[in-house]
């Protein structure tokens, strides 16, 4: 009776690591409650929901470039974007995916800073951070509104480049939701 005791506890134990260890809701494990998640086959990330948040663009909406993307709006114009770009460049380190993902920055903006970041599920990616003013054109912030900008950026487990960014209007998004939404980020 009691080798069954134990191995009923072992097959109960074994399958709830197995539960909790694997399988989709990994990348939601690291989103605080009422968040949505962006997911692609490469990485994924999360962001604050609701209505002062974020929603996720459907393939029509996005740029082509975009694996995955979302946005916050204010007053009909864009304050916050978070876009997820994959194989955007060829690269064998996250040094160079950082080069590449600071060429796509844009004409005007500065970069700040450049360093290691840790993220889970890779051993080398790279944040940069930069700023830029707002042109007012397309539905972002009025012209000449700062800007501020993370990219995170490396290769996933297939040796592919993976790119994260977020851009900010000046008072849109706190240094607590940026961090969280760095914090969020799974490379698969």
């Amino acid at each position: 009776m009691r080798t069954r005791v134990l191995l009923a506890t072992g097959c109960l134990l074994g399958g709830a690591v197995l539960l909790t260890g694997c399988g989709p809701n990994d990348a939601d494990s690291a989103a605080p409650d009422g968040w949505g998640t962006l997911r692609t086959r490469g990485v994924s990330v999360s962001y604050p929901k609701g209505p002062q948040g974020y929603v996720e663009q459907s393939a029509a909406e996005r740029s082509r470039y975009n694996a995955a993307a979302a946005v916050r709006k204010e007053s009909g114009r864009r304050v916050s974007t978070i876009t997820v770009q994959l194989d955007f460049t060829q690269a064998n380190s996250a040094g160079q995916a950082a080069i590449a993902a600071e060429a796509g920055i844009g004409m005007g903006a500065k970069v700040e800073g450049e360093k290691d970041v840790k993220l889970a599920g890779t051993d080398e990616a790279r944040r940069v951070d930069f700023g830029f003013r707002s042109t007012g054109e397309s539905g972002e912030p009025p012209k000449g509104t700062p800007v501020k900008g993370v990219i995170l950026t490396g290769l996933d487990s297939a040796g592919r480049t993976f790119a994260v960014r977020i851009d900010a209007a000046r008072g849109a998004l706190s240094s607590e939701n940026l961090k969280k939404i760095v914090d969020s980020v799974r490379v698969h």
